[in-house]
């Protein structure tokens, strides 16, 4: 996989070679700058790739157009982004409920188990450390850093996509927060056999993960 900005003289990823398997807990470690949010950007669908192929959850995304990648990244792809992306102003239920209100594929995967989108959030946060019933009805606005890192990660995790990418999900975090965070983080992708691609500088968080691997490794693995 290849992928250069418009009007750069060079790329920044020249034919990586990354394979996750189903279940997978990967870390990408690596310094700023060097490329690790554009991949992510590309596993999740908003960036096109400049060579090479990419398939995730299945679909070959050359083959898509940016409305399909987009569909795939709403079923299949849960994505903590490095400022969480929540809304303020909005409940934490509801910020919560968002994939399912624009994903009919992860509403479907609720109601074939048989549990209401609501019980489903509560769990997730519970697993997370997070109680909705003591939290109330407040805004994530007025939540701690560390609460909004778990609303985040429960709002990508509900209705169990095959695919989770989380872009620096520790980095604005004290050591034991990190530490449980990551723990609950982990609990929550075991339990729902999501995949999972963390990308970080930290090397704390590696014994969390069942592989780690750099950008150079990567693109020294190609063919």
């Amino acid at each position: 996989l290849s992928f250069t900005w418009p009007g750069a003289s060079a790329p920044t990823l020249d034919q990586l070679s990354l394979r996750l398997h189903p279940g997978e807990a990967v870390l990408l470690r690596g310094e700023s700058g060097q490329g690790k949010s554009t991949l992510l950007s590309l596993l999740a669908g908003i960036l096109s790739p400049s060579g090479g192929s990419l398939t995730v959850a299945g679909q070959d995304f050359h083959a898509l157009s940016q409305r399909q990648r987009d569909r795939v990244r709403g079923a299949d792809i849960g994505v903590i982004f490095q400022q969480f992306n929540l809304l303020p102003f909005l409940p934490i239920l509801d910020n919560l409920l968002l994939p399912i209100r624009f994903s009919s594929e992860r509403r479907a995967r609720l109601a074939a188990a048989g549990t209401p989108p609501e019980v489903a959030a509560e769990a997730l946060l519970d697993t997370l450390g997070l109680s909705l019933e003591a939290l109330g009805h407040r805004s994530v606005g007025a939540l701690s850093v560390g609460q909004q890192q778990r609303v985040a990660a429960a709002r990508a995790l509900l209705g169990s996509p095959s695919l989770i990418l989380a872009d620096e999900p520790t980095s604005a975090l004290d050591p034991q927060n990190r530490d449980a965070f990551l723990s609950a983080l982990k609990d929550a992708q075991t339990e729902r056999g999501a995949s999972l691609l963390c990308v970080s500088h930290d090397p704390a968080l590696e014994p969390y993960f069942d592989r780690v691997v750099t950008l150079e490794g990567l693109q020294e693995s190609r063919p």
